[in-house]
């Protein structure tokens, strides 16, 4: 049979749920702990970012849509519908190359 519970045991808890306990706080503790770490990394590491310096327009060719734009050091890339990566020169917007996606 089961003993009722003795007044001078102050955790009446068995065992095995004080060790879960223990396991959840150790959990929480951590996480909290990488969070904070995340966060501090990327104010570290990105402590003045500078914005990327868009052209004022981009003129595609006769018939192009863009659906996604790439940044490169002095070139900048459109990827079109029609499975084409174009890439254009910063300084002056010409286009520099086409590369047809397979």
């Amino acid at each position: 049979m089961t003993e009722p519970l003795a007044a001078d045991n102050p955790d009446p808890d068995p065992l095995n749920l004080r060790v879960l306990r223990i396991l959840v706080t150790v959990l929480t503790v951590t996480m909290i702990v990488g969070l904070i770490t995340v966060v501090v990394a990327f104010v570290t590491r990105f402590p003045d970012a500078t914005p990327v310096a868009l052209p004022d327009t981009v003129t595609l060719p006769e018939g192009m849509v863009a659906r996604a734009v790439t940044f490169g050091p002095d070139w900048y890339g459109v990827v079109t519908e029609a499975d084409q990566i174009l890439i254009f020169d910063r300084a002056d917007g010409t286009l520099r190359q086409t590369v047809q996606i397979d």
